[in-house]
């Protein structure tokens, strides 16, 4: 059984960093796109970033020059390295990936369980 799993959230004061690492648990072939979504009390989940295989990045508006996104293909983890954090950026963040789990498979979307992060001073 293949899990995201998640780690990395927390308490931070506005202005402060977090960094959250994502990576599947289990055997598994390959791991293609991969990002991070958020979701608000209230909202709707979002896109906050994702990262081809090949390193191509895409940013929601509200998060660029203060995200940054980042993959090891080698251990098959995404990162976001968030600066600069609002208190708006508050939500459980999730992690998304397409893993193909054994040749000619196709591939699969997997989501993780999610992390909170909360930004408050």
């Amino acid at each position: 059984q293949v899990q995201l799993v998640e780690s990395g959230g927390g308490l931070v004061q506005p202005g402060g960093s977090l960094r959250l690492s994502c990576a599947p648990s289990g055997t598994i072939i390959r791991v293609n796109a991969m990002g991070w979504y958020r979701q608000a009390p209230g909202k709707q989940r979002e896109l906050v970033a994702d990262i081809t295989s090949g390193g191509r990045t895409n940013y929601a508006d509200s998060v660029k020059g203060r995200f940054t996104i980042s993959r090891d293909n080698a251990k098959n983890t995404v990162y976001l390295q968030m600066n600069s954090l609002k208190p708006e950026d508050t939500a459980v963040y999730y992690c998304n990936a397409g893993v193909v789990l054994w040749v000619g498979v196709p591939e699969r979307g997997y989501w993780g369980q999610g992390t909170q992060v909360t930004v408050s001073s």
